[in-house]
């Protein structure tokens, strides 16, 4: 294997040598059974005389760190390791931002379920991974990454146009090709917003209950992050701070109780924005996925003034792990949001981006979602027929239309809290989400999260039954 010893001033270098190779044995960066390169060769990239390398050979071979195989080479010898992590580095005195500490999870590691009712996965059973497959190997052989060029910061042309044309067919959003920007998931489109718009203590307003992890990215960027009540027509506008920078919310489909802004309290919020200088960020994370009526319009195609930044997202529709996404901005913003994507990390995906392009424009992508539709049409159909049945005795649904989960409140004589049920659904297999998973503060109305995406369907049943038993023991 290759190795490179550093050597500084006229010390020692037999000394040197060894000492980096010991170090590299003891780390594991050298690991057992592994053959140190030829003598020759080390003296070579070291500059150092052939007899400098040989003599720490010896001496690491006297201490047994290593052992030599006539006619084979010099090898490290696991007897000589000590109990120490592997590649450890110094432990040092530089301390990150104290924001990111308040920032860590505190939930425990739990193995994986069962029976999966969690939120936020989509079924990856149901992607075309052939089609998908063909396309990107395609994509390999003769798009921008076999030319070996940096690619637009704002993402494939080819993508930002079959975006541009599938929002404005599927969501009546008011766009083209130039208005989007490609981002690796809706989780980047927020960041390159905080970047571009929040300074240090400006205010950031989120619906509560909400979306955990963007209320903690706004905290990462020094907002302070106040929780905004949502009723039956969304965010209550009449509870927003004053001096929001930026309103965060899901209209669609607000996450997690799953209720659609109304049309009045769209009107509403964008009213407030103008007058306040505010921005919007509407996240529109699954409304792809609609059982019930016609949705309404997004808030995007309703803003006259350029205050809304509209998100979007492949995670929910495709895979979470292709890390793909979109936002389309005010023509003001444009320009600086995509220069926070170049100082980020230049571009995305080339490759993945032209082939999402592709299983667009060819109807593989309106294809898997009528697909998916049905799938996740029936689980949710099982899901409320035990709300409506066993499930009632304890929990009372949201009215929701869209999505991949449902919230379902606590009764008042229900017997028993959220994080009880959640505890022993696991013991039986089953996971399952509390709605204060998704709150800052305690809920006013306990209850349940309950996914539909990633659980088989014949699995479906049993999740629920085993769920039902939770509540009385």
């Amino acid at each position: 294997m290759s190795f490179q010893v550093h050597l500084t001033g006229s010390g020692d270098l037999v000394v040197q040598v060894y000492r980096q190779l010991r170090e590299a044995i003891l780390d594991g960066r050298l690991r057992p059974g592994e053959r140190l390169p030829a003598t020759r060769e080390l003296a070579r990239s070291a500059a150092v005389s052939r007899t400098t390398v040989s003599t720490a050979y010896e001496r690491l071979l006297a201490e047994g760190f290593v052992t030599a195989r006539v006619g084979s080479g010099t090898f490290v010898d696991g007897t000589g390791a000590l109990d120490r992590p592997a590649g450890s580095a110094p432990g040092g005195r530089l301390q990150p931002r104290g924001i990111w500490p308040e920032l860590a999870t505190t939930a425990p590691q739990r193995p994986e379920p069962r029976y999966d009712l969690r939120v936020g996965t989509p079924d990856p059973a149901l992607f075309p991974l052939p089609s998908w497959r063909r396309l990107l190997n395609r994509e390999l052989r003769t798009g921008t990454l076999a030319a070996g060029s940096y690619a637009d910061p704002a993402g494939h042309p080819a993508l930002r146009a079959a975006v541009a044309r599938r929002l404005g067919i599927s969501r009546s959003v008011r766009t083209g090709p130039g208005d989007v920007l490609v981002t690796d998931g809706a989780q980047q489109a927020l960041d390159l917003i905080a970047r571009v718009l929040v300074e240090p203590g400006d205010v950031v307003a989120v619906e509560e209950p909400g979306y955990p992890p963007a209320r903690r990215l706004f905290r990462s960027h020094g907002a302070t992050v106040v929780g905004v009540p949502v009723d039956d027509e969304g965010l209550v506008v009449d509870a927003l701070p004053p001096r929001a920078r930026i309103v965060y919310t899901t209209p669609s489909h607000q996450f997690p109780l799953g209720v659609p802004m109304s049309h009045a309290r769209r009107r509403e919020l964008l009213s407030w924005a103008q007058r306040h200088g505010s921005a919007v960020v509407e996240d529109d994370y699954d409304s792809e996925f609609r059982f019930g009526k016609r949705p309404l319009e997004p808030l995007q195609s309703l803003d006259r003034d350029g205050h809304v930044v509209y998100v979007g997202s492949f995670s929910k529709t495709m895979l979470p792990a292709l890390r793909l996404g979109f936002l389309v901005a005010p023509v003001t913003l444009l320009p600086a949001l995509r220069l926070a994507r170049q100082v980020a990390d230049r571009h995305g995906d080339t490759s993945a981006e032209a082939a999402l392009a592709a299983f667009i424009e060819e109807g593989l992508f309106g294809r898997h979602l009528r697909n998916a539709s049905k799938v996740y049409g029936a689980r949710r159909a099982l899901l409320l027929s035990a709300l409506d049945g066993d499930l009632g005795r304890w929990l009372a649904p949201v009215a929701s239309a869209a999505g991949l989960h449902l919230t379902a409140h606590l009764r008042p004589d229900a017997g028993v809290d959220a994080a009880t049920v959640v505890t022993r659904a696991e013991r039986r297999g089953v996971g399952v989400q509390s709605l204060a998973d998704f709150c800052a503060v305690p809920p006013v109305r306990d209850g349940l999260v309950i996914g539909y995406g990633s659980i088989p369907t014949d699995h479906l049943p049993e999740a629920l039954r085993r769920l039902a038993r939770c509540f009385t023991a």
